[in-house]
């Protein structure tokens, strides 16, 4: 090879990376990239293992390593909504990476409270980053992987580019993970828009640059809100160059030439690389400045800013929501009550996950009669509670599997028996008899999904008239901080997500869009409790109205202002009722 002062070498199919190594211990040139750190690329866990070295937040994350495929291994177990590593669980969703750093096919796992299912992420074909699998729940054994938690971002990732520790320059783009569709411009490429990195992103990237010893690096950025806002590096991919900014290639070619300069020849005069002969207009002093200067200080000189938006909406149209009652006295079932409420005799238990319904669907299967049995004996209530206790089997049975969010148990204990202690030292108050509830049904119908899908369509289109894709690119560039939450109820979720895909025009199945974007608050509606006086006189006074037998007629919609827009209804409502 000819000799050169300065050498970019990095790896690549075909490329002879060892050959270059050899070349650089004998000629010594200035490498911008060091060559050895490259190997450390290759394994996602090394990589990991070499960012938390120098202080870089990484995901919470534990490696599984296989031998062979299907290898069984002691420190490894799979439920249906968690995985266990050496003790450590990870809940879905969690992400499934291979070890190997240049197997892009990497996984994402969905609870069963959210549907379920995987996405599976790939390199970009056509219009594609990534495919919805419903149907699939287990893990892959075919090879070793890293497992890690799955980060909400809010569906934007954000690429960071490095040239030398002292500058980075960011982009943010659509997340596969929301829809898998891939947003491109009129050239075909992917549309991406600048972002500004905060101080400690700025940090972050520095030590990225210095850990692997890479002046030109690219990595991958989650800014994450999980309580607190944080950003963790997810992927490090080593020599790359962001793929269209004019800014962007000066200010790389004017800090390379500095860099090659400084180190091959520091007597020749370097521009500085900050490019200064770009100088910008001299900032005009704001309004506020000058009504400080005037001391006009608090009279508004112009009109007012929109702050935010805050928009409160209900769920789609549901199907009949539905509830069992039945009052329960098998151990078995109260042996279920006290697990799930931590021992406590006079406490309630609620199950809702698949594991904690697949335990009562055990123990149901068991107390149901095989038969009826026909007896004489058989007293109606007897006859009743077998009835329901099938119902409850039929019920937690339905689908196969628990996914979904549409089905939870309640099971409240209202009778207690004084038992000896199992130690013999006195007596301890044990439940003998509880209140089982079941609630299921309440699940978004298709016209529901439509609906909320139509409404954040509208909403776009309405609020935003004039910005076009502008809502889009704002939401990609965080300048627009757009949260979606929702309470914990199934229906309310699903709407949630839908009207996520309308608003941000996402494609796809809900459940990505659901666990991306909607963050579940179940304390949203605990402030109704202040209200309890209110509503009960407000139910009151509707059943006044709904089984009252007089009419406004048009003779005094003032006194009846209800029936104004339903008067052509019926003329008794109660009547009609009864008639239906």
């Amino acid at each position: 090879w000819p000799l050169c002062d300065c050498l970019i070498a990095f790896y690549s199919a075909g490329y002879p990376l060892e050959k270059a190594e050899k070349y650089a211990v004998l000629r010594r040139p200035f490498l911008v990239n060091e060559l050895d750190p490259q190997y450390l690329l290759h394994d996602r866990s090394k990589v990991y293992e070499h960012l938390k070295l120098f202080g870089v937040p990484v995901p919470t994350y534990a490696v599984v390593r296989r031998e062979h495929p299907n290898q069984e291994l002691n420190y490894f177990i799979e439920q249906d909504d968690f995985i266990e590593i050496h003790g450590k669980r990870f809940c879905k969703p969690f992400v499934e990476k291979p070890i190997d750093g240049d197997d892009h096919n990497i996984m994402i796992y969905y609870p069963s409270y959210a549907g379920g299912g995987m996405k599976e992420l790939f390199r970009k074909v056509g219009n594609r980053s990534s495919e919805f699998y419903p149907e699939v729940r287990k893990v892959r054994r075919d090879g070793s992987y890293i497992y890690e938690e799955f980060m909400p971002t809010g569906g934007t990732d954000v690429k960071v580019y490095t040239i030398g520790p002292g500058y980075a320059h960011a982009e943010a783009r659509k997340s596969p993970v929301v829809d898998g569709v891939v947003m491109r411009n009129s050239d075909g490429k992917e549309v991406r828009y600048p972002v500004l990195l905060t101080p400690t992103e700025k940090q972050i990237a520095r030590n990225v640059c210095q850990a692997f010893r890479q002046a030109v690096c690219g990595f991958d950025l989650l800014r994450c809100d999980l309580g607190e806002a944080r950003s963790y590096v997810c992927d490090v991919n080593g020599w790359s160059f962001v793929k269209s900014s004019y800014k962007y290639y000066d200010d790389a070619a004017c800090i390379l030439r500095k860099m090659f300069l400084d180190e091959k020849a520091p007597h020749i005069y370097t521009i500085p690389a900050h490019l200064p002969w770009r100088i910008s207009e001299p900032a005009q002093p704001s309004d506020a400045v000058r009504n400080r200067e005037q001391g006009t200080v608090g009279i508004p000189t112009q009109s007012e800013e929109l702050r935010c938006v805050i928009a409160v909406i209900r769920h789609g149209d549901r199907t009949p929501k539905q509830k069992v009652k039945l009052k329960i006295t098998q151990e078995k079932l109260l042996k279920l009550m006290l697990k799930y409420n931590g021992g406590k005799a006079h406490a309630e238990a609620k199950l809702k996950s698949a594991l904690q319904l697949q335990d009562l669907l055990d123990a149901t299967r068991i107390l149901v009669p095989r038969a009826r049995s026909g007896r004489e004996s058989d007293s109606d209530a007897e006859v009743e509670h077998a009835e329901k206790l099938r119902q409850v089997r039929a019920v937690l049975e339905e689908g196969g599997h628990f996914s979904g969010i549409y089905r939870k148990v309640q099971l409240k204990p209202s009778n207690w028996a004084h038992i000896p202690k199992s130690s013999g030292e006195g007596e301890e108050e044990v439940p003998s008899e509880a209140l089982m509830i079941l609630k299921y049904g309440g699940v978004l119908t298709h016209a529901g999904r439509k609906q909320a899908e139509e409404l954040g369509r509208y909403f776009r289109n309405n609020m935003y008239p004039s910005e076009g894709p502008g809502l889009l690119r704002l939401h990609s560039t965080y300048r627009h901080d757009l949260k979606i939450y929702s309470s914990d109820e199934g229906r309310v979720q699903m709407s949630a997500a839908a009207f996520a895909k309308g608003l941000l025009d996402l494609e796809g199945d809900l459940t990505p869009i659901l666990v991306s974007l909607v963050s579940k608050d179940s304390s949203m509606l605990d402030g109704l409790q202040d209200g309890t006086i209110e509503i009960s006189e407000a139910k009151a006074q509707l059943h006044d109205i709904i089984i009252s037998s007089k009419v406004a007629n048009g003779g005094d919609p003032a006194g009846f202002p209800w029936m104004v827009d339903g008067a052509d209804v019926s003329t008794n409502a109660a009547q009609l009722l009864t008639d239906l």
